[in-house]
């Protein structure tokens, strides 16, 4: 049975495997590692386990579930699988850095070290494996107007529909690219929210690249579900396709969404204005570990590098799910599976051919799932002028409210990375530590060098990656070698007092 953990003063010093988050991969990861006898802590920050995909499927309603669709649905099984599982769980948890363990603080027998807040406190935890099941964030979409109120995330309004029930009472307008763009938006049809109007930034020129994938995606589980998810909305709603520019417009509040299509203006009345550009995977824990990373020109986005099993480059440290590239969550669970299997290989609890027939099988079902991925990255890979806007006068960093005109001054000083272009603009300095910004502030000095963004590299991310307390902070235990460098200090600060108050008196 589950043991929840409701401080961090209640964590056990070391565990065998630590998986943060608790979406599709984190979970499946989980159970898998804790069916081979492993001591498993599963870290997650939410009330309730499943993710952003899963996000409250345990508490909703019949009708909950007919207006999210079946693959909402479906999560309460693994939910349903977890709650049975002998692992620990600590909900509404910060992991807030990896990293090598302190030999001080041991006799080197645990690998890693995690940070951890929960209740208030903050505390160390040994492991001998991580697996980061982080999952991915929406991507940046500035444009004119983005930052006004009446302006948000599609996400954003897809977890205040999960968590809480809450829809949108006014005209609602749902704005961008990618398959959950269209989800969303079936979902609030249902919901009987007033759908306005559906806005597609997905460049047109796109179809020419996906084109030689579209069988694979015809034979894939995704094809009829997207048919049937595109004619609902179609028949239902408002869309409108082959989008070149949009911009929000209102005195102090969004009123309408100014739309260009070629050489023809619309000018659609509204008064919520929700946004989606596709997700990224979110790598401020994977890089804050050292982790290695490439850019993915596919995807328009940085992802981790790891092996066939989720490995990345740090010894024991594996990444599985969105967090290591966008698979969508029935892959995402398959790639947790492989990687709580490699980990009770790696510790010695399952022999090498039990492992690799439970290998074969999850390796079978994982590339079925995968299957038609290829098209979808290329029919929803959003366009460079809404990736890197062309406006100067619009914020990229809304933490320091840094716009894109300001980001090309710095980089036309010649900025050699966004680390540099940081120091001079404090542009993903901000509490999102570039979540929001990252992206298309890379791109826009990567166009500004006439390079690739690989050859720019994102931002530097050290712990903690979230934010501590200085209660947390003091309250962590100290090592020998902390304890005599602050003791010192202050000795050395105490004689240079004495020295100054002895000579003013000479």
């Amino acid at each position: 049975m589950i043991q929840n953990v409701q401080s961090a003063a209640d964590l056990a010093p070391a565990y065998d495997l630590v998986v943060v988050g608790a979406g599709p991969a984190g979970l499946s990861a989980a159970i898998e590692a804790s069916t081979h006898g492993l001591a498993v802590l599963l870290a997650d920050e939410n009330e309730s386990p499943g993710g952003q995909i899963y996000r409250s499927v345990d508490r909703a309603s019949d009708a909950d579930l007919t207006r999210m669709g079946p693959d909402y649905a479906a999560g309460r099984r693994l939910i349903e699988r977890f709650r049975s599982a002998d692992l620990s769980y600590a909900r509404r948890a910060t992991v807030w850095s990896v990293g090598p363990a302190d030999e001080e603080k041991g006799d080197g027998a645990h690998a890693l070290e995690v940070g951890i807040s929960l209740g208030g406190i903050a505390r160390p935890i040994a492991a001998d494996r991580v697996i980061l099941a982080t999952g991915a964030l929406e991507r940046p979409f500035p444009f004119p107007g983005w930052t006004m109120p009446g302006v948000m995330a599609a996400g954003a309004a897809q977890i205040l529909v999960k968590s809480s029930g809450l829809v949108p009472s006014g005209r609602t307008i749902l704005a961008g690219t990618g398959p959950l763009l269209y989800l969303l938006a079936s979902q609030l049809l249902r919901a009987g929210v007033s759908v306005t109007a559906v806005v597609d930034t997905t460049p047109v020129e796109n179809w020419r690249l996906a084109l030689p994938h579209v069988l694979s995606f015809a034979t894939s589980p995704y094809a009829l579900k997207g048919l049937k998810l595109l004619l609902e909305v179609h028949r239902r709603t408002r869309v409108i396709r082959g989008v070149t520019a949009i911009e929000a417009v209102g005195s102090g509040q969004f009123s309408a969404l100014r739309v260009r299509r070629g050489n023809k203006s619309l000018h659609i009345e509204g008064d919520l204005l929700l946004l989606h550009q596709g997700i990224a995977p979110n790598l401020n824990l994977t890089l804050a570990a050292g982790c290695d990373y490439s850019w993915d020109e596919r995807l328009a986005a940085f992802r981790p590098t790891v092996d066939v099993r989720g490995a990345s480059s740090v010894p024991g440290v594996s990444i599985a799910g969105d967090a290591a590239g966008i698979v969508g969550a029935v892959a995402s669970a398959h790639q947790g599976e492989l990687a709580g299997l490699s980990a009770a290989l790696g510790l010695n609890r399952i022999g090498q051919g039990a492992y690799q027939q439970r290998r074969n099988q999850l390796a079978r079902n994982l590339s079925l799932a995968l299957r038609g991925r290829t098209f979808l990255e290329h029919r929803f890979r959003p366009g460079k002028t809404f990736r890197a806007p062309e406006d100067d006068s619009t914020i990229v960093c809304r933490c320091e409210e840094i716009t894109a005109g300001k980001l090309r001054e710095v980089a036309a000083l010649g900025v050699p990375g966004p680390n540099q272009m940081k120091a001079f603009t404090r542009c993903g300095m901000g509490p999102c530590q570039g979540r929001l910004c990252g992206l298309t502030a890379v791109e826009l000095l990567a166009h500004r060098r006439n390079v690739s963004p690989g050859e720019v590299g994102y931002y530097r991310l050290r712990p903690p990656i979230k934010p501590l307390t200085l209660g947390e902070l003091a309250a962590l235990p100290h090592t020998e070698t902390a304890i005599v460098a602050v003791a010192g200090f202050v000795e050395r600060a105490c004689d240079d007092r004495q020295d100054a108050i002895h000579g003013s008196h000479q």
